[in-house]
């Protein structure tokens, strides 16, 4: 089994909770101060989600080899990170012009989840 795409996720996984961690305790006045809680938590929550997504592209590469897990995998990572280092860079930065890019993060991770459909159907 390619389990690269199972080792990618748990580290997002673990990066997910790490920084859900530090958000909600050592940053949470900081966020509060600036309004950006809410932007916060949805970074944490779809870099969580999709940390278990790639896991799952990496489980189900075994069944269904082919090209369209690969591009989920690796579309599923890119746009995560684009996404969510975006929202992050927001609340870190303050600097809004960085939520200009979460559309193409969020676009990958949409065309990731359609790809894994397109490649369960592939054999």
């Amino acid at each position: 089994m390619n389990n690269t795409f199972i080792k990618i996720g748990a580290i997002l996984g673990a990066v997910g909770v790490s920084l859900g961690a530090f958000g909600a305790h050592a940053l949470k006045a900081s966020l509060e101060a600036s309004g950006r809680t809410d932007t916060f938590e949805t970074a944490v929550k779809y870099l969580f989600c999709h940390a278990l997504g790639i896991i799952l592209i990496g489980i189900i590469q075994e069944k269904y080899p082919n090209k369209w897990l690969k591009y989920a995998g690796t579309g599923m990572t890119a746009g995560v990170i684009i996404f969510s280092g975006s929202l992050f860079t927001i609340c870190f930065t303050g600097i809004k012009a960085f939520g200009a890019v979460a559309p193409i993060g969020g676009t990958l991770m949409i065309l990731s989840w359609l790809s894994v459909f397109w490649g369960v159907g592939k054999k």
